[in-house]
């Protein structure tokens, strides 16, 4: 598969490669991507069906990882330092596991390797299924404005920055002159537990402890996706590994906390 990209810096820097989340896209980074261009050479992807990446099927990690694997290989990208959010977070794990001679370094913003389907987690899951259930009504209702639209999810999901954050993959269809969605809703719908649950500590059971790359896991003092038995067990797997707590910041501290998590990745890189 051939993933959209964006680029910033120059080629004869050093690289890094950011992979964006659930919902998210190479737009919601490019802040992040100019001021590391200053710098480094930054390639943002969006990953399969997100953002202008093309749809598919399936939506497994091992699916991501091979898509990240080929643009590296596309872009004769021979290392590079790897930044993944959220779902991300858990495809850059993935990948720096399987081609750790690519990975010069791994940071990982706000996701733990666990599986979120456990009992005590299941408020993720359920949030999440009811996003993309309501996400498949925006489809299937033919709003006349992007306003409608918001207010339909505002009612829904009633969270002001997560309407916002959604309303970004929504666009007219120059074809239909319909509202759709960037992301391929059904299908992510479809493979959700694989999301949720995937690159767990079990998936790592026979592949720690990692040592082959520097580790920095980056997490918002106000989320609750790494909790303090998982940063015990983040250890287990990566034995060397800094961990950074961005205050007054939840699971999109990139963009609620800009300036302190630009900090966290430049002492870090």
């Amino acid at each position: 598969m051939q993933l959209f990209f964006r680029e910033e810096g120059k080629s004869n820097s050093q690289t890094i490669v950011i992979v964006h989340g659930l919902y998210g896209s190479s737009d919601n980074w490019l802040t992040v991507g100019k001021k590391l261009g200053l710098n480094y050479h930054v390639y943002l992807i969006d990953q399969r069906n997100h953002g202008r990446s093309p749809n598919a099927d399936s939506h497994t990690y091992e699916n991501m990882t091979e898509d990240l694997a080929a643009f590296f290989e596309e872009h004769q990208i021979e290392k590079a330092t790897v930044i993944g959010h959220s779902m991300g977070g858990k495809t850059a794990m993935f990948f720096a596991a399987e081609y750790p001679e690519k990975v010069e370094k791994l940071i990982v913003a706000d996701i733990a390797p666990k599986n979120y389907l456990d009992l005590q987690e299941k408020s993720q899951y359920y949030l999440h299924q009811h996003i993309l259930e309501s996400l498949k009504e925006v489809r299937q209702q033919q709003y006349e404005s992007r306003e409608e639209i918001a207010d339909f999810l505002r009612l829904k999901l009633d969270n002001e920055s997560l309407v916002l954050f959604l309303l970004k993959n929504v666009y007219r269809n120059k074809e239909t002159h319909k509202f759709d969605c960037r992301i391929n809703v059904d299908v992510l719908y479809d493979y959700l537990d694989e999301v949720i649950s995937g690159v767990n500590y079990r998936w790592f059971e026979d592949r720690m402890p990692i040592l082959n790359y520097p580790v920095l896991f980056i997490k918002g003092e106000k989320s609750p996706y790494i909790s303090d038995e998982d940063e015990q067990r983040i250890r287990e797997i990566y034995p060397e590994v800094q961990f950074e707590n961005i205050p007054n910041a939840g699971h999109w501290l990139h963009a609620e906390q800009p300036q302190l998590f630009m900090e966290a990745l430049e002492r870090f890189i």
